[in-house]
């Protein structure tokens, strides 16, 4: 396949839908974990039992069900809401329709969390607000049973046939206990380059304020997700996952940056085929590539033509990830406490109203930045639990609070009083306090795991 095909069809398929003019509406994906309060794994028949309860409460009326006709996601056509189970039936996902307004989705998310958590209290079951299942060791983490699931978790489990290529961790069932609070915003072209380049070197500080997954035999990892898709099968091409290791300087940069992700499955006659990644530039030049698919009882080998279309499987994990839809989905960020769910939303919001004021204060930084680290080298210290003496951390603190206050004008020119989702985050600021590192200081003087799940699942 020539390169101006290729060329055009990542052009037309990322940067054409940022040649509008962008709008207010942004759109939410709410990650929660579903924990049985006995101590026991989760129930899945109490799982189905509510989901159908949920969908005939509140009329959803496209229904997707699993192999075993269970309904694993269920949307309103009015709204565009939808109730679904990421990866696996131990994570419940209240995904939101664009609105302009983040009041009118809060309203709307607790008016659903309300209704299924008093079901699933009904059966000693509770949803809370953390990255990562507090009961992952307990739970079965089996993946939802459809092509699309079966598939990735068969993917991420050959990592052990690339030992030599990188150092992996030995959990590739991640994906069904890990859980993150995501949205999604309107980008310009003309915007594209500044938003991805500011928003990477946001990354650092932002994982002081929102790390919610704690991992590791010392737990000396607040924010678990950065690892666990780095060091997956996923990481197995840089590009594919993390942050950006450079800063764009144009559209035909992201363009190239894109063409050098990698491929790791398509469809064909209605199955999922993966097959060891490969660049997409490379993947398009290929005349053939060998890869597997699952007839029903095992899988099998195939060979497959490459086709311009299957450029739609293309799947990025980027911590700032331009989408086909002419957005920039920020996908960096752990769930939440309940009660403060809203704050990441608000947060990426209000900085994208008032891009150009953000953008000026992480450039002229000196209070993390020009002391020999880049933005992912900082993050990655940053997600520990033990933080480098070669920082002010009360300087530290002040430029998170600055960086709030640009978030705070930006949502004041949005003009929907929305300020107030932001102000759980000063006090975090304040005191370098996330939820994680709150967790860990509590367990410390005695409170129990049980504690947060019941504080962290609180509206």
């Amino acid at each position: 396949m020539k390169d101006e095909v290729i060329e055009e069809a990542v052009y037309k398929r990322y940067i054409i839908p940022t040649k509008r003019k962008s709008t207010k509406l942004l759109g939410l994906e709410l990650e929660l974990p579903i924990v049985n309060k006995e101590k026991m794994p989760v129930d899945f028949k109490i799982v189905h039992k509510v989901t159908d309860a949920f969908v005939h409460e509140f009329l959803f009326d496209e229904i997707y069900r699993d192999d075993n006709g269970d309904i694993y996601t269920a949307v309103d056509s009015k709204t565009g809401d939808s109730i679904s189970f990421d990866c696996s039936y131990n994570t419940l996902e209240f995904s939101f329709g664009t609105e302009e307004d983040m009041n009118v989705l809060y309203g709307r998310f607790v008016t659903y969390y309300s209704f299924v958590q008093r079901l699933f209290a009904q059966h000693n079951h509770v949803l809370t607000g953390m990255g990562i299942n507090p009961h992952h060791a307990i739970n079965r983490n089996v993946p939802v049973v459809s092509e699309r699931y079966r598939m990735l978790l068969h993917h991420l489990c050959s990592y052990p046939n690339y030992d030599r290529q990188m150092r992996f961790h030995h959990h590739p069932n991640f994906g069904l206990f890990s859980c993150a609070s995501q949205i999604q915003m309107d980008v310009e072209e003309e915007k594209l380059v500044e938003t991805l380049n500011t928003f990477t070197k946001l990354e650092p500080l932002k994982a002081l304020i929102f790390s919610n997954s704690i991992w590791g035999e010392k737990q000396d990892i607040l924010c678990s997700r950065d690892v666990f898709w780095r060091n997956s099968l996923h990481g197995l091409n840089r590009h594919n996952v993390d942050m950006y290791g450079l800063e764009f300087d144009s559209i035909d940069e992201i363009l190239l940056y894109i063409q050098s992700m990698s491929l790791y499955c398509v469809e064909r006659n209605g199955k999922y085929v993966n097959f060891a990644p490969v660049p997409l530039k490379q993947y398009f030049k290929s005349k053939e590539i060998m890869g597997e698919y699952f007839d029903g009882e095992r899988y099998q080998h195939i060979k497959i033509h490459p086709e311009i279309k299957d450029l739609q499987y293309l799947r990025s994990f980027k911590f700032e990830d331009l989408t086909f839809r002419g957005t920039v989905e920020f996908r960096s960020v752990c769930e939440q406490p309940v009660g403060e769910i809203m704050a990441t939303g608000a947060f990426h919001a209000g900085l994208m109203e008032n891009l150009s004021s953000l953008t000026i204060l992480l450039d002229e930084d000196h209070v993390i930045y020009h002391k020999g680290y880049n933005a992912s080298e900082l993050r990655r210290m940053f997600v520990k639990k033990e933080l480098p003496d070669i920082f002010d951390w009360g300087a530290v603190s002040s430029f998170i609070i600055s960086v709030l206050d640009v978030a705070k004008n930006g949502l004041k020119r949005r003009g929907l009083g929305e300020e107030a989702f932001l102000e759980p985050l000063y006090m975090r600021a304040e005191q370098l306090l996330s939820p994680a590192r709150q967790m860990l200081n509590g367990l410390e003087q005695g409170r129990s795991v049980d504690d947060y799940i019941k504080e962290y699942g609180r509206l």
